[in-house]
This record gives structure tokens, C-alpha cells and sequence, in this order.
């Protein structure tokens, strides 16, 4: 189905259709367009997902700051009866994404650390209303970026609650470990009233950021970008990474945004490390990886399983808790 939604889109433009090695919630395929090689993924969940049309709109206006992304080169949100999932057609970046050079020992973060830190600081300067997930009916139709939440306050707490009771029902976290972020959030709420939020990537990890050891090539994985709270991609680079590397990340973000942090920005830095670790904790119960054996898997290190994914996810919850 694939092939024939390509052929009707680009003829014999496009050649040597393979299938890809991604570990991620997409299908992924390789081939050729009028020789270049590029990178394509599908989308067939249940829910829908149009959201290739938002990346669209969003690597366009990163791309343009200078940052480097993959812009789509074509995509399909129609689900017709011929092709029934959506589809994207990026260039293909012939680089690892950091967790391989990470895992194989060779990642040096004196340069690549900075880089990411410049980075966020430069994508923040695409702005949007609202809050939250873009409109994809809005960028489809218009390649506009309208954000879906009136306030922050209304995203960040979006199923919140779910989330947490999800949790201590699979026996992850304790009805105390639920109280106390409760407690946490309701604390500092001041701290989600948002005027105005930037864009925030909402995934950035090693996993989605190509390059070689020493250098970043491409960011990616635009899919769940959003409008949001400036430190929002500080505290993921956090959720997922080690502790040292986030603090140069931060130091060269504070530069770049030519500005000193505040309180402010340290109380929405822990906020934000709560919610996406939470919610990163519901994925990865929900999926399973915290019963995966061996470590071939992209969220587990050498020598690791995922039970040890399990410990490090509590850990990060009782860091922000702590904080």
C-alpha cells in the first residue's frame, strides 16, 4: 500500500523501497528519490494522528532560524481507502542518533552539549497562541501553528491525575508517591500560569538527535512538539540523561538566550522534569519495557535490562520530588 501511495505521488521518481530498523512508535522505510536517498514514516495507530502536517509547518520555521532538522519533503493525512495510515517523506541523514555513539563508549559531550543548549535557546523564537499540542486541521489547511489549550496551566495538568492513578494501579508508585505529586504541583501553580509559551520539541533525547561523537547533525522527531514553558526541553534532556551533560545544556541555553536563570525558571524546570517522567513512566509500564530483557533496546544501556529502566525512572521521579 505504501508503494503505490508513493508511485501516485512521485511516478518512478522513487525507487528501491526497503523497510527500516526504527524502534519507535512509527513504521520506517527507506528508498531513493530521483536518486537521493530518504527516510520515510507511517503512522496507522487507531487514534489517527495527523500531526505530520504540524511537523511540516514547524521544521519549515526551524529550519529557517538555522537549526538543523530534516524538512518534510512530502507527506499524506488523508487515510484513504487505497492508504489507510498517514505517511512522511523526509531526507535521509546518514548519521547514528547519539544513543548509539553513547552506547558504544565513543560520545564526547564538550561540544555536542553546547550545541544542544544553542539550539533550544534558537527554536524558541517560534512562537504560536495557545498552549500545548498544535491544531492539525489548522496546519493542514493553512500551515499555520494555533496551539489547542487556552492556558499552560490546562495542558500540564491534562491527565495528570490519570496518569498518577495509572501508575500506583500497575504498582509502580505508592498511594504516597501519588499525594506527594499532587501536593508538589499544587504548591507551585503559580509557576504554570503562563502568558505566552515558545516551542518546545517535547521529545529531545539522545535518541533523536543524529551526528557523529563530537558533533550534532540533525535534530528529529518533531512529532510531539508543542507550545510550552521554556525549560521544558532542559528538564527532558534531565528525564533522560545524566545530570552533569544537563547542566552544560543549561549553561549554554542561558547564554544563548542572553539571560541569567531565575527562581522561576528552577521551579518550571522540576515541574516540568515531574510531568514528563511521569509521563514517560506511563509509557514504558504501559508498553512493557520494564519487563524487556537484554539490552539491545534503545531506552536500556549495556549491560542493563529493564528492570533497571524501572529503578532509574523512580529515581528521576524522586529527584524532581526532592528538588
Amino acid at each position: 500500500m505504501l508503494r503505490g501511495a508513493l508511485e501516485r505521488r512521485f511516478g518512478n521518481s522513487l525507487t528501491d523501497l526497503e523497510l527500516g530498523n526504527g524502534q519507535g512508535n512509527h513504521r520506517t522505510f527507506t528508498a531513493k528519490l530521483d536518486g537521493a536517498d530518504v527516510f520515510i514514516r507511517t503512522e496507522d495507530g487507531e487514534e489517527g494522528d495527523n500531526y505530520f502536517a504540524v511537523e511540516a509547518a514547524v521544521t519549515k520555521r526551524v529550519a529557517s532560524l538555522g537549526v538543523p532538522v530534516p524538512e518534510t519533503i512530502a507527506f499524506d493525512c488523508s487515510r484513504t481507502a487505497e492508504t489507510p495510515f498517514a505517511w512522511q517523506v523526509i531526507p535521509f541523514v546518514d548519521a547514528a542518533d547519539l544513543n548509539a555513539h553513547f552506547k558504544a563508549g565513543t560520545l564526547d559531550w564538550t561540544d555536542i552539549a553546547p550545541a544542544i543548549g544553542r539550539a533550544i535557546a534558537t527554536w524558541q523564537q517560534v512562537t504560536a497562541p495557545g498552549f500545548g499540542p498544535f491544531s492539525a486541521a489548522r496546519a493542514l489547511a493553512t500551515g499555520e501553528l494555533v496551539a489547542l489549550h487556552p492556558t499552560y496551566e490546562a495542558y500540564y495538568r491534562l491527565n495528570l491525575v490519570r496518569h498518577v492513578r495509572y501508575l500506583v494501579d500497575g504498582g509502580f508508585l505508592s498511594e504516597a508517591d501519588a499525594a506527594r505529586v499532587s501536593a508538589a504541583v499544587d504548591a507551585h501553580a503559580d509557576v504554570l500560569k503562563l502568558e505566552r509559551g515558545v516551542l518546545v520539541h517535547k521529545d529531545l533525547a539522545v535518541w533523536n538527535i543524529l551526528g557523529t561523537p563530537r558533533a550534532v547533525s540533525t535534530f528529529i522527531d518533531w512529532d510531539d512538539c508543542i507550545m510550552g514553558d521554556a525549560t521544558d526541553d532542559l528538564s527532558l534532556m534531565g528525564v533522560t540523561g545524566d545530570d552533569a551533560v544537563t547542566r552544560r545544556i543549561v549553561a549554554a541555553y542561558f547564554a544563548t538566550a542572553g539571560r541569567d536563570p531565575g527562581a522561576r525558571d528552577g521551579t518550571a524546570f522540576w515541574l516540568c522534569w515531574l510531568r514528563n517522567i511521569l509521563f514517560k513512566a506511563v509509557i514504558r509500564l504501559g508498553a512493557g519495557y520494564f519487563k524487556k530483557t537484554g539490552d539491545g533496546f534503545f531506552l536500556i544501556g549495556g549491560g542493563k535490562d529493564g528492570s533497571d529502566l524501572a529503578s532509574v525512572t523512580r529515581g528521576k521521579i524522586e529527584q524532581a520530588l526532592a528538588a
